[in-house]
């Protein structure tokens, strides 16, 4: 039920890979390749097989090229930059250049780190530079011995242009000149994204380097890659450091070292990794049984991508807008010039982006996988989505930094969204895409009015000088045919209304009322109450539901104190395991233990009582990134869970002792350096709904399902802990702070709903409509209800918390929240 649109990130491993491989395993041992024993020589004798298979996929042999196994392509990178006989500034020769394409991974650009550490300079080329850089240099010049090194992908795992091979040969012969500059040119090709979906000849485009990862071919095994040298350069490489199986001789005692006489195993540092690299053999075997090889790989990827573009780009709203911007250079006509990339931002109808993050979010509730953000190559997302140097500083500062989920800030789009196809890709996928796109752009319910929403956003209209290219008329009779199936889709022609501009969000909400804004009481109204008090024993689990109930140091006493966590102690939540909220817990102070229910299973037992002590094991645990120390609640209680949810997991508890160390927040707006102490929860101690925003929400989702949803199941989907009764909807996205009888909260943010909210929580059944009817409500926002803090007690008695209380709220004078700044995606759990 996945469509999986990133093997550009990662190509998927098929069943017959993981099966070869485990039987290998099963039928043969395999010793270290530094031993001389029998199953050590049967390990060296297989590996070096790898090496020649390797060099026979990419049309060459050991005569002109050596593999060097390395942990990936960036590991690759990094020998290059340390082994490259680099001449630096200030010698009597003329020193060397450091030259790279902007449109380049940031592995490629992080060496000139190591460049500048040895006084070499290093120049970054735009594409369009290197394309007019076609004068040769004079015949002294020429004779130079000088060695420049200039880095290029040949497919750019940005926008999938494939940058020409012709290249290689043109700057080594010094037809082309990357800059003016006495020397011989060195080329370094990064092939990493290339040759997932593209052969490569190195018989004809003889590169001198060539990094690559063997994931982004066969999907297993991750955490190896190579590097490809070509031997007329292999003898002029420098290496300083000398691991395990490198050195013919070296004494321990005075500086003497010999290292071996193959390139290779000089550049190996310590045992490979041989049982990933005796996997290699199977995914070539298997890779070429299920596709026939590599060209049948590129044709195949090129024809779902030039489908999808062509539907893609064709899509419009009533008024003739576009539905996306594409960034590309070419007019996806031709598999020489373009991959199976293609990369875009969602459009409203007045021409605005909808943040990546958004996209991403209701990407999944369709079990849609893309890649959203930068990809690791800042020199291609500032060229395409015109980000200026200054832009990408001013947008450090307000809080984003490369991989988080800050899609738009200040209305201009930080990334974009990136699917890429593999040779497991299907058509089915890409019609699975392209009525995802329709579905969330062009609904009926885009013909009505959005919820007026408090925060008024700012929006900029990006300039995209990339999108030039309308090639239509170049597809096949049968996809023609499909695309007008798609074009003819009812939705592509039917009116729809205004959208609100979608705000700037970013993607944690752990940030704090602006300090400059100045609070003022709420004057006036109807009186605001408490109306329902949730807790959450055990996080991702079903709410108790309580009148009254005392507060600790972390918010609600014991909400979220436990978790259930996998076979690998990580995090199960109702995103992959939807049938926790089936998972009752409920809290009996007078007995001191929580009972666990669930249909079809006997209650069970847990002692409030902290079990920390030397029978409890401690280990760590991660919530949301952060770090929490945690122990595990026994055997039987996993056994409990196990047999319910029907996989292996186990229940953990956090460690008292170690709550004020391990999970805390500096809050803005509370005392100085005063840490908020938090228990299992994501964001912060306690998360506000209000049910008049309820109430207006209903009438828009009941509008758009077939069978109307109860007010209580609503509530109970947001999973709040504090349910308000106040006169009007979303009024609480003003609040500054509120006090509830002795209490006092800090309103830190709003809470940008994930799919969470999709899942009926006495069922466990999904809809994707409702994060959509929010989000359309909303105008393309999914915020609903605000996080709040409170300062910890300083009473060794506890306050109570109680429906009925009475809501006292101060406003900002700005009304508008300031939105979150870490990047983890936000839900309550």
């Amino acid at each position: 039920g996945i469509t999986y649109l990133d093997h550009a990130g990662s190509a998927l491993f098929p069943e017959s890979l993981l099966k070869a491989f485990t039987d290998d395993l099963r039928n043969n041992v395999y010793g270290n390749p530094h031993s001389q024993n029998i199953s050590s020589k049967l390990t060296y004798d297989t590996i070096e097989h790898v090496r020649y298979r390797i060099l026979q996929h990419f049309h060459t042999t050991a005569e002109d090229y050596t593999i060097i196994f390395t942990s990936g392509c960036t590991a690759a990178l990094k020998l290059i930059a340390e082994s490259f006989p680099w001449i630096p500034e200030g010698t009597k020769q003329p020193s060397s250049r450091f030259c790279y394409l902007t449109d380049s991974h940031t592995s490629v650009v992080g060496m000139r780190g190591i460049t500048a550490s040895m006084n070499v300079l290093s120049v970054p080329i735009k594409p369009k530079e290197i394309l007019l850089a076609k004068s040769r240099l004079p015949a002294e010049e020429q004779n130079c011995t000088t060695p420049h090194l200039f880095s290029y992908p040949a497919q750019s795992n940005f926008s999938g242009t494939k940058y020409p091979l012709s290249w290689i040969q043109n700057i080594k012969s010094g037809k082309l000149c990357p800059i003016k500059i006495p020397g011989k040119w060195f080329v370094l090709l990064d092939a990493a994204s290339y040759v997932s979906s593209s052969p490569l000849d190195l018989g004809v485009h003889q590169a001198d380097f060539i990094p690559i990862s063997f994931y982004k071919i066969f999907g297993f095994p991750t955490g190896l890659g190579a590097l490809l040298v070509n031997n007329r350069i292999a003898p002029l490489l420098r290496k300083t450091y000398f691991g395990g199986g490198t050195a013919a001789a070296y004494l321990a005692g005075e500086d003497f070292y010999f290292p071996r006489k193959s390139i290779a195993e000089r550049f190996e540092d310590g045992t490979v990794s041989f049982l990933d690299i005796i996997a290699l053999k199977h995914g070539f075997d298997v890779l070429e049984k299920l596709t026939g090889g590599m060209e049948k790989i590129k044709q195949h990827t090129f024809a779902l991508t030039h489908y999808t573009y062509t539907v893609l780009s064709n899509l419009r709203y009533a008024n003739g807008a576009p539905v996306v911007r594409i960034y590309s250079d070419t007019d996806f006509s031709n598999p020489d010039v373009q991959g199976p990339i293609i990369n875009f931002n969602v459009l409203d109808e007045n021409g605005e982006v909808l943040g990546f993050s958004q996209v991403d979010n209701m990407a999944s509730l369709h079990n849609i996988h893309v890649r959203t953000g930068c990809f690791c190559n800042t020199g291609a997302c500032q060229m395409h989505l015109d980000i200026s140097n200054e832009d990408i500083q001013r947008n450090l500062q307000a809080g984003h930094v490369c991989g988080d989920n800050i899609d738009l800030v200040d209305g201009r789009p930080t990334g974009s969204v990136r699917i890429s196809f593999g040779y497991m890709s299907s058509f089915e996928d890409a019609q699975t895409f392209l009525n995802f796109i329709i579905a969330t752009t062009l609904s009926k319910s885009d013909a009505e009015i959005p919820f007026q929403s408090v925060t008024k956003p700012t929006t900029e209209s990006v300039a995209d000088e990339h999108l030039s290219f309308n090639n239509a008329d170049k597809l096949s009779p049968i996809l023609q045919i499909s695309d007008g199936e798609l074009r003819n889709n009812p939705f592509v022609t039917e009116t729809t209304g205004s959208w609100q501009p979608p705000e700037p969000e970013a993607e944690s909400i752990r940030a704090a009322v602006s300090e400059t804004a100045v609070p003022t009481c709420r004057k006036g109204g109807k009186p605001i109450t408490v109306a329902k008090i949730y807790l959450y024993p055990i996080k991702s689990c079903s709410a108790f539901e309580v009148t009254e109930w005392p507060v600790g140091n972390q918010g609600l006493l014991y909400d979220r104190n436990w978790m259930v966590v996998n076979q690998n102690g990580v995090c199960m939540t109702q995103k992959r395991e939807p049938r926790l909220c089936l998972v009752n817990p409920s809290i009996d102070l007078k007995q001191k233990i929580m009972v666990i229910q669930a249909e079809g299973m006997d209650p069970i037992s847990v002692s409030l009582e902290d079990s920390t002590g030397k029978e409890a094991v401690i280990c760590e645990s991660k919530v949301c990134s952060h770090r929490v120390k945690t122990y595990d609640c026994g055997e039987r209680i996993a056994g409990w869970f196990s047999t319910f949810l029907g996989r292996p997991c186990r229940l953990i508890r956090q460690s008292s002792d170690m709550k004020s160390k391990s999970h805390q927040k500096n809050a803005k707006g509370l005392s100085p350096a005063t840490n908020i102490s938090l228990s299992l929860v994501n964001e912060a101690q306690y998360l506000l709904i209000n049910v008049a925003s309820i109430l207006q929400l209903k009438e828009h989702i009941s509008a758009r399902l077939k069978e109307p949803l109860e007010i209580e199941d609503l509530i109970r989907r947001f999973r709040a802990n504090i349910v308000i009764s106040a006169p009007e909807s979303f009024e609480e996205e003003e609040w500054a702070e509120i006090s509830i009888g002795a209490l006092q909260f800090q309103v830190v943010g709003p809470c940008s709903r994930c799919q969470i909210i999709c899942i009926d929580q006495q069922s466990g059944e999904r809809n994707k409509e409702i994060l959509q009817s929010l989000s359309a409500a909303r105008g393309r926002k999914t915020n609903f209800g605000i996080y709040l803090m409170n300062q910890p007690l300083r009473s060794s008695f506890s306050d109570i918390l109680s429906v009925g209380s009475q809501v006292l709220p101060v406003l900002k004078e700005n009304t508008e929240i300031q939105p979150p700044t870490s990047s983890e995606e936000k839900c309550s759990g």
